[in-house]
């Protein structure tokens, strides 16, 4: 790549425009649109992602690069009238991150580089404020130490503080221009010791090893797993910017920001964002200090207030979506950092889409884009009962909505350890970094007492659909000691229960109830959207999943094994059931019929065991159907090892042995063992079940076949609609269905003559093994529908076992990215995938008409939906709960959305 002389690595901001993502990444391409708007954007350019695919992949730049980027900086300095780090009169740079997608303080940035010994004072000149200039050399080196020079953060803060507690003040910017200088001078030292050389002074050294780190930052621990964590490719590379510095903390005329063109949290219009005077940007991100609401920037800098809501305007209007800005203001002069499509809580990404519809910004199709699955399904869940007795111990703001309830730890070593011992936590730091990441991903919610809605922890815990409550100042955090103390006196040490409320920012001691969500109630018919008392997040959803519902060619089914779990999944706006696993009807009390079944020693007591299982097997499919009426039931016949029906060997080995040394009757017992023993395999799932069940155990196939032949004419006879279908498990080869089939159809003709009804039912099979998949051309002239068992699949193809790698093995597979997400949560699209989609255009080859559908977990999986409609399946089937999840996506496949670039 880097041989290429045509290829070009470096691109002024007035060369790009925001469709150059996937070069200039999400900041270069957007800080490239901001200049070509002609809004106040500080001079500067973009190294692209290409540069940094050849840097990773080789270990050294591209050898243009240096040439390339001496070109941008010297026109970047005539622009300027002035170079960088010169000593009179410094350019100072900043060399900050930008992927396409965006990552929130996954990678690296520095700022005010330029600055030395000798420019420092230089700058104290020109600015006329010496405490200025001493402020940005210690940022320098404390940013460059710890990204560039991988210098423990920590010691730089422990100097900061010592300083700080000599001159007995709390706040850096009650420090003076000799206090600083004292800062900078411990902090050379803490480089000098650390690695051993001196501080650069060299201004281009110093912008080349920040280019550099930049570049490497892309691999670092936190950023792999982010993108783990939000699906985001591993192989995209960052863009890097270079970008003019402009002074955010040269007093109180000046400061920084950032600002939402619409409340994230809730979606709600007005003016949202933080505002710090006399700080740079990193300060607000990183929730060190304070802030205050944006709106306080009206009485603060009304000019630049006004021009700063007419420039969200026109970003909003321009993007046509929420935007997320930042911006500084250098002695009442405003300038645009960035701006991006903002992440969003999911309440907001729905009141938003029908906001923007409302508005004429956006059509119907393009807010069915700007939802997903994944957040309806955040939507979904429960919330903090308003009418429990709770001890509010302090509120903090509400960053990131939902209920979050666990034991309070302070630290993410500790989040994580709890967190695998299957304990649900609560992270509690004064403020969240990068490198709490892994803690933030174990916990079930986020609590810092410093910070706001921009702060890392809130836009962090927004992307990732967490609970979070940030600057909650009346609590004090002490992480050495491990506890936090109220405003009261009150303390919470590590592992007491707290439970915090992302949309109210109220934080309370001990467990609180939850109720169902109302999005919920809206589902299960218990909330009408359009009523007088409706929730407009409620009417939001209303919306969208009405216009889902029309676009979408993939029908939603449900897995569903009684008419209750049938009626709720219809309610939630199932068109069937996909999947009803007859195993689950033999359990409990007539567990004993199946032993019954198993213990036969007879023909006589086989057939009398099957009696006694006809008329409940009947009874319940009497009540499904009439649950489903005029719905497609499609029902698996006895799919797992007998043994599953028997006691525990363990414990049945116990009851014999005890029964014998008391010489107590166990000779039921006795015959159980036996009979566990001669079904023992080493492989149950690869042994003696589905199918093969029905061929050697005569007569129990062909009774669940009579249940539902009669249970159907029964519900036909009642004027009702019964479609069912019946569906062979774990078929390898045709002639195993060709039997079976045969069989079959000679019960259901027997039934039609004995009750005079008319039955038509479909008979078809799972393909779940990579037989079946090979040869499903064959299969289809047997089946009359195919129902992809993609759980049984994902296992057969890869040779897992689900029960035993998931807990063995899968988090280091993970961990080492062979796995970007688990292949039974989303479908493998090489693999599964690939033998799904060849025995979908076998089975339709010979069989046009074959219905074809999923009913495996990925049924219910946002992005295996998508796949789904792609391969051309009828329908996917899932829980009842994923339903709303489903048919969202069926809509999202249908309008040709893939998800966002917001991410």
């Amino acid at each position: 790549m880097s041989e290429n002389n045509d290829q070009k690595f470096v691109y002024d901001f007035t060369e790009g425009n925001r469709d150059l993502k996937d070069l200039l990444g999400g900041k270069g391409a957007n800080l490239a649109e901001m200049t070509n708007l002609g809004l106040p954007v500080p001079p500067g350019f973009t190294i692209t992602t290409e540069a940094c695919k050849v840097y990773l992949e080789s270990g050294s730049e591209p050898a243009e690069l240096r040439d390339e980027v001496s070109a941008h900086l010297d026109a970047l300095e005539r622009k300027m009238g002035k170079k960088l780090g010169q000593a009179d009169d410094p350019l100072l740079v900043s060399v900050r991150s930008g992927a396409k997608f965006s990552m929130p303080g996954m990678m690296d940035t520095v700022l005010n580089i330029g600055l030395s010994d000798e420019s420092v004072v230089g700058l104290a000149r020109q600015a006329d404020n010496e405490r200025f200039a001493w402020d940005s050399y210690r940022r320098l080196i404390q940013m460059f130490g710890k990204t560039v020079l991988d210098v423990d953060g920590e010691l730089f803060e422990d100097a900061l503080d010592e300083v700080k507690a000599a001159k007995k003040v709390v706040s850096d910017t009650e420090l003076d221009a000799a206090d600083l200088q004292e800062v900078v001078r411990r902090f050379k030292e803490i480089v000098r010791t650390g690695t051993g050389r001196d501080f650069p002074q060299d201004p281009r050294e110093q912008m080349d090893l920040a280019i550099e780190a930049v570049f490497n930052s892309w691999n670092t621990d936190r950023a792999k797993l982010y993108r783990r964590q939000e699906r985001i490719p591993h192989d995209l590379g960052t863009a890097v910017n270079v970008c003019s510095m402009v002074f955010g903390n040269l007093g109180p005329d000046s400061g920084t920001g950032v600002a939402f063109t619409r409340d994230p949290a809730s979606g709600h219009q007005g003016v949202y964002g933080d505002y710090l005077q006399n700080a740079q940007g990193e300060d607000v991100v990183a929730g060190i200090r304070n802030t205050v609401p944006l709106a306080d920037l009206e009485s603060i800098d009304k000019t630049s207030y006004d021009r700063l809501m007419h420039i969200m305007e026109t970003l909003e209007t321009h993007y046509k979506d929420l935007c997320d800005i930042e911006f500084t203001i250098e002695r009442g002069q405003l300038w645009m950092l960035q701006t991006r499509v903002g992440k969003r809580t999911a309440g907001a990404a729905f009141r938003i889409a029908t906001q923007l519809v409302d508005q004429g910004l956006i059509d119907e199709a393009e807010a069915l884009q700007r939802v997903t699955g994944a957040q309806l399904a955040q939507l979904m869940f429960p919330k903090f009962d308003e009418g429990a007795k709770v001890e509010q111990i302090g509120r903090g703001i509400a960053a990131s909505p939902g209920a979050a309830v666990g034991k309070a730890v302070f630290d993410s070593y500790t989040a994580v350890k709890w967190s695998r011992s299957g304990e649900k936590v609560i992270l509690i730091r004064r403020e969240t970094n990068p490198d709490d990441l892994d803690g933030m991903i174990a916990a079930e919610g986020i609590l810092t007492s410093r910070g706001g809605k921009t702060s890392h922890a809130a836009v962090v815990a927004r992307g990732m659909g967490k609970t979070c409550v940030c600057g909650a100042e009346e609590l004090e955090v002490d992480t050495k000691r491990r506890r936090m103390t109220t405003s009261g006196g009150q303390v919470v040490e590590e592992g007491d229960v707290v439970s915090i409320d992302g949309s109210t920012g109220k934080v309370y001691l001990g467990e609180v109830p939850v109720v169902p969500s109302p999005v919920v109630e809206y589902f299960e018919g218990r909330m009408h959207a359009g009523a007088d008392d409706a929730d407009e997040l409620v009417a939001a959803v209303h919306r969208i999943m009405a216009y889902a519902d029309r676009v979408r060619r993939l029908r939603v089914r449900a897995n569903a094994d009684n008419a209750e779990d049938a009626s709720r999944a219809r309610r939630f706006g199932a068109q069937g059931i996909g999947l009803c696993r007859t195993e689950h009807m033999f359990l409990g009390e007539r567990r004993q019929y199946v032993e019954r079944l198993i213990l036969a020693d007879t023909d006589a007591e086989r057939e009398d065991a099957l009696k006694a299982l006809l008329p409940l097997q009947k009874q319940d499919f009497v009540e499904l159907f009439e649950a489903m009426d005029g719905l497609p039931v499609t029902v698996r016949l006895l799919d797992p090892p007998l043994h599953e029906f028997l006691p525990d060997i363990t414990e049945l080995s116990v009851r014999v042995a005890l029964a014998e040394s008391r010489k107590e009757p166990h000779e039921n017992d006795l015959r159980l063992l036996q009979a566990v023993h001669r079904l023992h395999e080493q492989n149950p799932m690869l042994g003696l079940r589905g199918v093969r069940l029905g061929l050697v155990i005569p007569g129990l196939f062909t009774m669940q076949v009579r249940a539902i032949a009669e249970a159907a004419a029964q519900r036909i006879d009642a004027k009702g609609d019964p479609r069912a279908e019946i569906m062979i498990p774990l078929v390898g080869t045709v002639q195993e269905l060709e039997i079976v089939r045969e069989e079959a159809e000679q019960v259901i003709e027997e039934v039609r003559a004995q009750t005079g009804v008319d039955l038509r039912l479909a008979l078809g099979t799972m393909i779940e093994l990579p037989r079946a998949a090979v040869t499903a051309g064959q299969i289809a002239e047997a089946a009359e529908f195919f129902s992809f068992g993609t759980n049984d699949l994902t296992q057969t193809v890869w040779g897992f076992s689900r029960d035993d790698v998931e807990a063995s093995f899968f988090t280091a597979y993970l961990e080492k990215g062979i796995f970007g997400v688990s292949p039974f949560e989303t479908i493998d699209k090489d693999g599964v995938g690939a033998l799904v989609r060849s025995a979908v255009e076998a089975g339709r080859a010979t069989r046009p008409d074959i219905k074809l559908g999923v009913c495996g977990e990925h049924g219910g999986d946002p992005e295996s939906v998508h796949f789904f409609h792609e391969v051309g399946l009828d329908y996917v089937s899932c829980s009842p709960f994923r339903i709303p999840v489903a048919r969202l996506e069926a809509g999202r496949a249908a309008a040709g959305s893939k998800g966002s670039d917001s991410r």
